[in-house]
């Protein structure tokens, strides 16, 4: 299953990596794509995985507002 985010504050590869590093944090095996341009990230992930609540938590928690695109 894929999710899409709207992340307005990804501006740069350092927050591309800390919203990737939170996204695995909550799913280990999920397969993040970032596009800083678009501000948006794009999380592949197993049936048994996160939700896309507990998704936008993890990024929240990392210091990000995030929204299913």
């Amino acid at each position: 299953m894929t999710i899409r985010f709207n992340i307005p504050g990804m501006t740069c590869g350092g927050c591309a990596r800390s919203i990737t590093k939170a996204i695995q944090g909550i799913d280990t095996a999920a397969k993040v794509e970032t596009d800083i341009s678009e501000r948006r990230v794009s999380v592949e992930t197993g049936a048994d995985s996160a939700d896309s609540a507990a998704l936008i938590a993890a990024i929240r928690e990392a210091g990000y507002e995030a929204q299913t695109a």
